[in-house]
């Protein structure tokens, strides 16, 4: 994980944009993604230096590609729903989720 990132696997995070709750699977130390992707989906130009997030969006069955200054940490850390968790993590303690593979 890059050390600049402010967030982590695991954590429960808020988009600031559009109100969702997810949890962070992994981190990209920039931007990732095509040129299309970012001219088409990414409107407010968000800096490609800076960690970018996968998230895993609760009650959806989908992921979101975010850029670090459109989250924070969620206030409810209570637990997601996601189809994808199981594979994801093997387990939830302390307002977290735990990367699967990782020591607990």
């Amino acid at each position: 994980m890059p050390e600049s990132a402010k967030f982590h696997p695991g954590q429960i995070v808020h988009h600031l944009k559009f109100g969702y709750r997810g949890v962070v699977v992994d981190v990209d130390a920039t931007y990732c993604g095509s040129e299309e992707w970012y001219r088409q989906v990414a409107r407010s130009r968000p800096p490609r230096d800076r960690p970018w997030y996968h998230v895993l969006v609760d009650d959806a069955d989908h992921r979101t590609y975010v850029a670090e200054r459109h989250l924070a940490p969620a206030d409810d850390l209570s637990r997601i729903r996601h189809p994808a968790l199981d594979r994801e993590f093997s387990g939830y303690a302390d307002g977290r989720y735990v990367k699967t593979g990782a020591a607990h």
